[in-house]
């Protein structure tokens, strides 16, 4: 590891003014990501900023919509009443990712921002483009089981490993920050960026923007909400393929719907596509199965990751029809 200088100040923005000021800065929290990029020697950040104790690690009720701080662990996240009565997919997510001790430390604003990323990043020895942009993607002609099949680009087909962020990516969550430039809200959705020709580029936040709070909406039939996650082992694993769903059905109809994929794309992946086709229409299998096959259209798969596509297909089907309590 590289040496570096470790700083702790007063407020956020303290904190703000220190990165905006000094390129080579990054925010510290749990670390659970960062840390690990900086032993690869992937991260060489020149001065590190803790943030830790500087947002809120509460869960709060705000009119219905429940904000969470930014310093939250993942734990504290799962094991909340509020989370596991509301928005149980919500704790499903959480708990589906990393190991306990993990997330004992992670926080939820760290979890958002950990590096979109795949072995061939975390390998020094060979060409990345979102390491060393325009130096290759070692991906495309390498091992990709694990990698994308919608919206990745010849720069780069790594796939987010948030569990979290897929959950909150179906729940219409929005982020709340502080920058340079002030605060701001963005939608969940719009957070994090597809890779184009910029694949080093996660987000869209500015240098210096700081995450600070995650509000996630009113969604009376979240409450019907389930994460499932396909992985080549049952613990501390990456998705293959991850389905955040919840599900309004009456009178054998689906009323409402959200939908998001992880393991897919460069970006935690909301299917507006299935869920336009599903509102109104009958809640069998057969239209769950019809839904999921729109969505796919836009599937780029890659030779050794074309089984994602029955995958995707099969999870989606599998986890509308238990909501709806019918037959596969």
């Amino acid at each position: 590891m590289r040496p570096f200088h470790y700083e702790r100040v007063a407020d956020v923005d303290s904190a703000v003014s220190v990165l905006a000021e000094t390129p080579g800065a990054e925010y510290l929290a749990g670390g659970t990501n960062l840390v690990d990029l900086m032993k690869l020697e992937v991260a060489a950040p020149e001065v590190l900023v803790d943030v830790r104790r500087l947002t809120s690690d509460q869960i709060e009720d705000h009119d219905g919509t429940l904000r969470i701080g930014a310093s939250v662990t993942n734990s504290a996240l799962a094991a909340d009443p509020l989370v596991r009565q509301r928005f149980p997919v919500l704790s499903q997510a959480v708990l589906a990712g990393a190991s306990p001790q993990l997330r004992n430390l992670a926080t939820t604003g760290g979890n958002l921002l950990q590096r979109t990323r795949c072995g061939y990043f975390q390998d020094i020895t060979t060409p990345c483009n979102k390491r060393e942009p325009g130096s290759g993607c070692s991906a495309r002609e390498g091992f990709h089981r694990e990698h994308a099949i919608l919206g990745a680009s010849r720069e780069c087909v790594a796939t987010h490993p948030s569990d979290m962020a897929v959950a909150l990516a179906a729940l219409d969550a929005v982020v709340n920050t502080v920058g340079p430039g002030g605060s701001r809200r963005i939608d969940l959705v719009d957070l994090h960026r597809l890779p184009g020709d910029e694949p080093q580029r996660d987000t869209v936040l500015e240098h210096g923007e700081l995450i600070t709070s995650v509000d996630v909406p009113p969604l009376d039939f979240a409450v019907t909400s389930r994460y499932r996650k396909a992985r080549d082992r049952t613990s501390f694993a990456f998705a293959l393929v991850s389905v955040a769903a919840a599900l309004d059905v009456a009178d054998g109809a689906v009323r409402d719907v959200r939908l998001a994929l992880g393991g897919v794309a460069h970006k935690p992946w909301r299917a507006t596509t299935a869920e336009q086709v599903l509102r109104g229409e009958p809640a069998t299998a057969d239209d769950f199965r019809r839904a999921a096959d729109a969505e796919l259209e836009a599937a780029n798969p890659l030779p050794g990751n074309d089984f994602k596509v029955q995958l995707v297909r099969n999870m989606i089907t599998g986890a509308l029809a238990d909501l709806a309590g019918v037959s596969r």
